[in-house]
């Protein structure tokens, strides 16, 4: 029988000299889920990925990946992973057919190279060298060299970065895919509509801890069913308009001239907001009423935008 989980960390700790990356972090992945790990840079995502991936060693804490230490068992379970780097991992004067080709082999159990090559857009530059490709290719080849080998788990770092809109929907049912075969995803993404878009489970790290866990439905219930926000100068004054508000509604500036209010949204709440703005010479731009979606929550959870 399955296990439930394809990765178990418990108090992962990683320092860097006097820095702390990782700081005690818990975190489960459940078999045969995408699981999206979302966190403001220099939360600690990449470091714990790489830990997962046996790329780096912990501090403290235990890991386990497909019931294996990454490190102390990494020949048993290579052959078993597949790994999408942001960059590295290919030769840069290898052909992108004979790169694919060439991993390929390496498994017993390979997907077909020639329908993947098709899949992925990459047939026109299966000649061309991994350095001549576009960043869109590149990342497209680092996929391919990720799935070909049907892995048990695969872990995509920024699987659509750079890539156009139609390469990114192909990509989006690739991973569906994946999961529909029972393959467990784990993806980083800095697109918060990827990650709604993809995910069973939503992972938030910040200052090297998980900070909340859950689906995405889950973690975006906990809000206002809709959000009332518009730009402005920043620096507006909050609890003055809040006073204003119907009882019951909160208004916060998320980020510097952009304001979010939220409660019983609906027409008066939103001829209160115009109104208070043409008391205090204020002249909104971009309102808009929105159901709580991921990166609000996100916000709130951390106060930073996510960049990549």
């Amino acid at each position: 029988m399955k296990s439930e989980s394809v990765v178990q960390l418990r108090g992962l700790v990683k320092r860097y000299g006097p820095k702390t990356a990782v700081d005690g972090l818990d975190l489960c992945v459940r078999t045969g889920a995408v699981t999206a790990v979302l966190g403001p840079n220099g939360a600690g995502k990449t470091t714990t990925i790489e830990i997962c991936e046996g790329y780096r060693r912990p501090d403290a804490g235990t890991v386990r990946v497909l019931g294996l230490d990454p490190v102390a068992d990494a020949a048993e379970l290579r052959p078993r992973i597949g790994v999408m780097l942001q960059s590295g991992g290919v030769y840069s004067g290898a052909r992108a057919d004979e790169m694919l080709r060439h991993m390929a082999k390496l498994h017993a159990h390979p997907l077909d190279v020639d329908t993947l090559i098709e899949r992925l857009g990459l047939g026109s530059c299966g000649r061309t060298s991994y350095r001549r490709l576009s960043g869109g290719q590149q990342q497209r080849l680092a996929l391919a060299m990720a799935v070909v080998g049907r892995p048990e788990l695969v872990f995509l770092d920024e699987p659509t970065a750079g890539l156009d809109p139609q390469a990114r929907r192909s990509t989006w049912e690739l991973v569906r895919e994946l999961r529909t075969d029972g393959v467990s995803v784990v993806l980083t993404t800095h697109f918060m509509d990827e990650a709604e878009e993809l995910a069973d489970d939503v992972a938030v790290i910040d200052a090297g801890k998980v900070i909340a866990q859950g689906s995405p439905e889950t973690l975006c219930r906990g809000g206002a069913e809709n959000t009332l926000r518009f730009t402005g100068l920043p620096g507006l004054d909050v609890g003055s308009l809040l006073k204003a508000l119907p009882d019951g509604s909160a208004a916060a500036e998320i980020l510097p001239g952009t304001y979010r209010i939220t409660g019983d949204v609906g027409p008066e709440l939103l001829a209160t907001v115009t109104s208070w703005c043409a008391q205090h010479g204020v002249m909104p731009s971009g309102i808009s009423v929105e159901r709580h979606t991921l990166e609000d929550v996100f916000l709130e959870l951390t106060g930073k935008e996510l960049r990549a």
